[in-house]
């Protein structure tokens, strides 16, 4: 199948490609040629120049350009796309994508405007959600909705209308209080690192999210408030519960403010339920330092969680942000997945190239050899042990025999330690 993604350089078009290309044909277009170009030699994918020529040749296209130019560029395209093929929108707005998709497709043309709940960040698609609110469903919204259903994604079906409501309570009201706050901040002239050395582990937290809105491109986020037609309303009941607990503090109306306090509780739903989320994540986060802080001294792999490298050094030091190794690398704790001792191990298998050692030792006659292989195969950096040979003949004691065993090893030091431990079972190397 042949995908072409308008906006495949940025944000989710570019995610888009990385979970595309390995199963499919994937083309992509840019505004930037010369960006577009280079990204796509990155991807290993193909780029042209053309829209229009895009939608030609495409069987699915997806629309993966700002909110606000988001319709005119289905408009663009719609004439120009290959009959049987189908259109798909990921912006977060969808009634006017919809709408453009109605008025300009031709009929032998399916469309499915979507919504990835998710950022361009998002390295994993398993349990994250994918909104569908194509009004009627062809033969394409089966392969989309099984696709999707294969990689484990969490599938609402629903209208236009409704998708944009719960949206402008899931991302307008949130963006919009979060922005809030990260502007009153700035304008109290707020040192934010100065706040993290009083920092609760759920202010922690809520500056995470703040932040994490705040980086986004400004103009999305803006688009994201203009654009959705229950912003208006939304932003006003804002205001106005905003304006009614400040009253009830500068009144000194203190029933007032536990009547508003208890009603915003009840209408939360499920506080327990939040509170065992969050309460796993400020669990998560604590174990995280303190199992950095108990390895300090010791060699550690560390994995970059969005370039995927791994760093490996004895952890030199740790502080509130940043875990250094002792060959110089710093690294944000907060970037950072520390791999098990099983991950490290498959990482080193997977990476380092292995030693290789044929080592013959003499033993008394009385010797158990699968005792002395067991006991090896346990030893740290050891990939494998094989007894290749048991011999006893001219060269060797009456009451002795030689045992020779083939060993693959990822360190010298763990061929080192396989010798010292057949001596140790009183073994004389050959």
């Amino acid at each position: 199948m042949k995908i072409g993604i308008i906006g495949g350089t940025d944000g989710l078009g570019k995610t888009l490609v990385y979970y595309f290309r390995d199963e499919f044909e994937v083309t992509i277009t840019a505004r930037d040629h010369e960006k577009g170009r280079r990204v796509a030699d990155e991807l290993n994918v193909d780029y042209i120049e053309s829209n229009t020529q895009l939608a030609g040749m495409s069987d699915m296209l997806i629309v993966s350009v700002p909110i606000n130019l988001t319709t005119s560029v289905i408009k663009e395209v719609a004439p120009f796309m290959k009959k049987g093929s189908v259109m798909i929108d990921v912006t977060s707005i969808k009634e006017e994508p919809l709408k453009a998709m109605q008025e300009y497709l031709p009929e032998n043309v399916e469309y499915i405007p979507t919504h990835p709940v998710f950022g361009p960040r998002t390295m994993e698609v398993d349990n994250h959600v994918i909104v569908l609110t194509a009004p009627e469903k062809g033969e394409w919204y089966k392969k989309v909705y099984d696709y999707l259903a294969s990689k484990n994604m969490r599938i609402i079906e629903t209208t236009a209308e409704h998708h944009d409501f719960m949206m402008s309570i899931v991302q307008v009201l949130t963006h919009f209080s979060f922005i809030s706050t990260a502007s009153a901040m700035e304008k109290l002239k707020v040192d934010i690192s100065e706040t993290e050395d009083y920092e609760s582990p759920i202010y922690n937290l809520m500056i995470d999210m703040i932040a994490r809105i705040t980086s986004q491109n400004p103009y999305l986020t803006y688009y994201i408030q203009s654009m959705n037609n229950n912003g208006s309303k939304v932003r006003n009941a804002f205001s106005e519960a905003v304006n009614e607990l400040k009253d009830a503090i500068e009144s000194e109306d203190s029933d007032k403010f536990v009547e508003i306090a208890i009603k915003a509780t009840k209408n939360m739903g499920d506080t327990q339920n939040a509170l065992g989320r969050s309460d796993k994540a400020i669990s998560a986060l604590s174990h995280e330092y303190s199992l950095l802080f108990d390895s300090v001294g010791k060699e550690m792999a560390l994995k970059h969680i969005y370039s995927g490298k791994v760093h490996i050094g004895v952890l030199e030091k740790v502080d509130g942000k940043t875990a250094t190794l002792d060959n110089g690398t710093e690294l944000r704790i907060a970037n950072i997945h520390i791999l098990s001792d099983e991950e490290f191990y498959q990482w080193k298998l997977e990476n380092i190239t292995q030693k290789h050692a044929i080592i013959s030792c003499i033993f008394s006659e009385n010797v158990t050899p699968n005792i002395i292989v067991e006991t090896l195969e346990n030893v740290e950096d050891i990939v494998s042990v094989v007894l290749t040979d048991i011999y006893q003949g001219p060269q060797i004691d009456e009451g002795y025999k030689s045992l020779t065993f083939e060993v693959n090893a990822l360190s010298k030091e763990a061929i080192d330690n396989v010798k010292n431990i057949l001596t140790g079972f009183g073994g004389v190397l050959r």
